[in-house]
């Protein structure tokens, strides 16, 4: 349930030990806690009043909130620990159906564990500031949207970071939900955009969602809303941007964000900072793609930004940002205190600049939304199996071994499997027959009990073999030993029965399986931006030029 965090940790980590320590002995700490605690801290009668609208107050720019994970190392000795920790507010990591949940991301060799936080953005209109700068009054108060998702990947080795944008207008299937304040139950969506996530019970839905399309196990997700915006990037002190020529957002229908630049590079804050990432006409094609490419680009120089600042130790930019960052977001309970927030930040500021990479989910155009493609299960694959997206990954230890199977295979002619045809691919129609083809493959192989199921199945990249628990483990590979298919593809699923086999676009023809020469490249559609390339430059649409 979404809660309020308490001011002081029963248990404090050596590193937050350490924190008060030094906050204390900050000559001015005390007097800027104490005048900062009554605006951020007050709590009592009006929590439950409130409790509805913090809900709602949904972290609209994700790109601001990489300041505070990556600012937070260097920073420590000039946070107000109690005071802080105070701010916060904490949701639920995950309000899908438990069984639907991707598996936890396995450690490595040497004991190491990837880490993947969803950073999430909403247009909501739920204070009168946040509708003063986001206009729409006939939405104040409205269901709030995910505008802005983006997944952010530390590697295992804390190497390189990997972000992955989702373009608002995605259509994707989306889960039922339950609502953790009133109980209430969204049912699943099919073909729905992907920002109405958010309004289906909070933000733990919008998380939920994304596991089901990705099959990436999210650990953590942060949120920020339009003020909040306003007053980290007031704090950050401007973040470098530039525009190949003079922009106006502006149409004569009143859409548009209202950023006007001129051409080159400038340092944008406050409210000019939101109008950026807000804007959609005027830069490139007019899109939301075009969008996420000028966010990728804020993200980028804010980075840097950040990491040039922090080397400065200046306590009063530093106190400023932390303030602000702590006031404006919504993070879920594994991150709510500044203790754990502390410990993450220590873990991002390992990985150096030129190691992190922003995409963009690969897509095609579906009416005037987008769906996605080859290439975005491609990617996905990549960060799920902790890929470095800038193709400069060390040799690096190994996943832990498969655990021995504990429960044997029964004779072939005991297992029933059931053969789907998932060869259809973005481009291609599905190649009908392959199911009947290749049970016939296992029934001349002793397999007498498979079946073929002719109805449409969900198309697969590559062949996979699933079973439902354990004790068809044994079954399971026993089926893919005698089909030729690497043990590596053979999956554990809550979404089967018995033992199935899913004939992937890899085997469109042919009795012989052949596992296809696994790529590991990040796919040139995902439109991957360096975080040390200081060149990028927006372009600017003819049409929005003055």
């Amino acid at each position: 349930m979404r809660r309020e965090v308490p001011a002081v940790e029963d248990t404090v980590s050596p590193a937050a030990r350490e924190l008060q320590d030094e906050t204390a002995s900050e000559g001015d700490g005390g007097a800027g806690g104490a005048g900062d605690g009554g605006a951020g801290g007050g709590r009592g009668a009006g929590r439950n009043a409130d409790r509805r609208r913090r809900r709602r107050r949904a972290l609209r720019w994700s790109a601001t909130v990489l300041a505070l994970v990556i600012l937070g190392g260097a920073g420590a000795g000039y946070l107000y620990y109690e005071h802080l920790n105070a701010n916060i507010k904490s949701d639920d990591l995950n309000i899908g159906d438990a069984k639907d949940r991707a598996a936890e991301t396995e450690a490595n060799s040497a004991g190491q564990t990837a880490l993947n936080i969803l950073l999430i953005g909403s247009d909501a209109r739920d204070t009168a500031e946040n509708q003063k700068l986001g206009g729409a009054k006939d939405t104040f108060d409205g269901p709030p949207l995910a505008d802005v998702q983006m997944l952010l990947h530390i590697s295992a080795d804390r190497s390189n970071m990997s972000v992955v944008s989702m373009p608002r207008d995605t259509l994707l299937d989306i889960p039922k939900c339950t609502d953790p304040d009133d109980g209430t139950t969204y049912g699943a969506l099919t073909d729905e955009m992907t920002n109405v996530s958010l309004g289906r019970g909070g933000p733990g839905c919008t998380v939920a969602t994304w596991e089901k399309l990705t099959d990436i196990h999210i650990d953590h997700f942060m949120m920020i809303d339009f003020s909040g915006v306003v007053s980290m990037a007031d704090a950050i002190g401007g973040v470098p941007v530039c525009v190949d020529a003079n922009v106006y957002s502006h149409t004569s229908t009143g859409k548009g964000s209202g950023l006007k630049l001129e051409e080159g590079t400038h340092a944008v804050k406050g409210k000019q900072a939101l109008q950026w990432l807000r804007t959609r006409y005027g830069f490139e094609d007019d899109t939301d793609l075009a969008r996420a490419k000028a966010q990728h680009m804020y993200m980028n120089s804010m980075v840097r930004e950040l990491r040039a600042n922090a080397k400065l130790t200046n306590p009063n930019k530093l106190r400023k940002l932390a303030e602000a960052a702590t006031k404006a977001i919504t993070v879920d309970d594994g991150l709510d205190t500044i203790t754990k927030m502390y410990d993450l930040a220590g873990e991002l500021k390992k990985v150096p600049t030129e190691r992190i990479t922003m995409t963009t989910m690969p897509n095609r155009y579906q009416g005037s939304r987008v769906v996605p493609t080859d290439d975005a299960k491609q990617l996905f694959r990549l960060v799920r199996e902790d890929i470095a997206l800038d193709g400069k990954d060390a040799k690096k230890a190994t996943a832990s071994p498969t655990p021995t199977v504990t429960d044997p295979a029964a004779a072939p002619g005991e297992i029933a499997v059931q053969v789907h045809n998932g060869t259809s691919t973005s481009t291609l129609a599905a190649v009908r027959g392959r199911a009947t083809a290749v049970k016939d493959l296992l029934q001349g192989k002793g397999f007498t009990e498979a079946v073929a199921d002719t109805s449409a199945a969900t198309a697969v990249g590559g062949t996979v073999v699933r079973y439902p628990s354990a004790d068809l483990e044994g079954d399971a590979e026993a089926v893919a030993k005698a089909l030729g298919i690497p043990t590596g593809q053979v999956k554990k699923s809550t979404e089967v029965s018995g033992v199935t086999v899913v004939v992937g676009a890899d085997w469109r023809s042919g009795t012989a399986y052949k596992a296809p020469v696994k790529d590991d490249t990040t796919p040139d559609t995902a439109g991957a931006i360096n975080a040390s390339d200081t060149t990028q430059c927006m372009h600017v649409d003819p049409n929005y030029t003055w």
